[in-house]
């Protein structure tokens, strides 16, 4: 009974922990837009300066996820974690330091590799903390402290906004660097993590091998065809789902009554997806997710009242940003301990280049006057094939037999 009541305080102490660090990775993420307008007029930035700003922080991710995984199966999950969370934290507050633009996208390239390298670790280590009948409540719970955060750093610039629009840039700067030392002293490293490095005899796999060898390519290519199209189109709803809406005619505040269903139904989705996610078949909870994600989007390109519009907002939230999490529950399945952080970190950074597509595509389409509706409904096939992409690979390992 003690060592059973030991695992467990080590289990929630671990999700516990990680959830405050995903807390803090979603107001960070957030901050930059929130920001936005101060620094506009601070530093006389035009629209596309600003997007330059917004994709530096999404570039950095892309080393930081790739690079954070890579490292975390050679030195630990912990020591990684704890580096990410340092780094994000100290250049949120250069963030609010900076005198031009160049110092501006610097400053939040660095803040995006300590945010992309800190994903795959509190994912690896909430799957491992958890027994096989619990990762995905276990990953979800974590998860849903991103959305979570974003409502925060709104909620934190909303405050601060007398002070200027540095206070949200202080706050997420300052709150990781003294979650840090709680890291250090609480965190458990991953039992698993440790009983591979015990186990450990000849040569380590190179991130070739780990990703590409040994019947790892599929589940590798597979998993980077749903992160990439899933993720495009999360991040083209997160930066265009206001101007789309007041370009259907809604206004200002009526699309930002649905901006705050969409998140308040992504934090929603996370949740209860994650548990699903442990209940029932997984090919069965991702044919509804997707079907769900097309009917959103449907919804969002055709409904003309706003009840309709708030019910499509609240869905697109719920079904989009909870796939994503129902991905980033899947993925430490398919690689064994000792390359999980990197399968899982390279998969998280092949997503954000769809992040980054997502929004540009979105952009070049509306630009050709494609209209709200049409892009919307263009999004479905990039929908199907993600979808298609997890289903073959379920199917693949359900025929292993394994339970899919």
């Amino acid at each position: 009974m003690n060592r059973v009541g030991k695992e467990s305080r080590r289990t929630y102490t671990t999700i516990g922990l990680c959830f405050v660090v995903a807390l803090l990775e979603g107001m960070d993420l957030q901050s930059a837009g929130i920001a936005a307008p101060g620094m506009a007029a601070q530093f006389g930035l035009s629209s596309t300066m600003m997007g330059a700003v917004f994709s530096a922080s999404i570039l950095g991710l892309l080393p930081g996820a790739l690079g954070g995984g890579w490292l975390a199966d050679r030195i630990g999950r912990k020591r990684v974690l704890i580096g990410a969370v340092v780094l994000f934290g100290l250049f949120s507050i250069a963030t609010a330091l900076v005198w031009d633009l160049n110092s501006l996208l610097a400053a939040r390239f660095l803040t995006g590799v300590g945010l992309g390298a800190a994903l795959p670790n509190l994912i690896a280590l909430s799957s491992e903390a958890a027994d096989a009948r619990s990762r995905g409540t276990a990953v979800s719970l974590m998860y849903c402290g991103v959305p979570l955060g974003g409502a925060l750093a709104a909620l934190v610039g909303m405050a601060g906004f007398a002070s200027g629009w540095k206070a949200v840039f202080y706050v997420g700067g300052v709150a990781p660097l003294l979650v840090a030392p709680l890291l250090v002293l609480c965190l458990p490293e991953s039992a698993a993590f440790r009983a591979q490095q015990n186990a450990r005899g000849g040569p380590r796999a190179s991130l070739w091998q780990g990703l590409f060898q040994e019947g790892a390519a599929m589940p590798t290519l597979l998993l980077w065809i749903s992160y990439f199209f899933t993720l495009m189109v999360v991040y083209m709803l997160l930066n265009w789902l206001p101007s789309l809406l007041v370009g259907q005619g809604f206004t200002r505040p009526q699309a930002g009554m649905v901006q705050i269903l969409f998140n308040l139904g992504g934090a929603t989705g996370s949740l209860l997806l994650g548990l699903l996610l442990d209940r029932w078949r997984p090919l069965a909870l991702v044919a509804l997710t997707y079907a769900g994600i097309l009917a959103a989007l449907a919804g969002l390109g055709l409904s003309t009242a706003f009840v309709s519009m708030l019910l499509a907002g609240f869905a697109a939230g719920f079904f989009a940003i909870g796939g994503q999490l129902v991905l980033y529950a899947l993925a430490p399945l398919f690689y064994p301990t000792a390359v999980r952080a990197t399968g899982v970190g390279a998969a998280v950074a092949v997503g954000r280049l769809g992040s980054m597509s997502g929004p540009l595509v979105a952009g070049q389409m509306l630009a050709m006057g494609t209209g709200a509706t049409g892009l919307l409904l263009a999004s479905a096939p990039g929908v199907v094939v993600a979808a298609a992409a997890v289903f073959y690979l379920l199917g693949q390992r359900r025929a292993e037999g394994v339970t899919a």
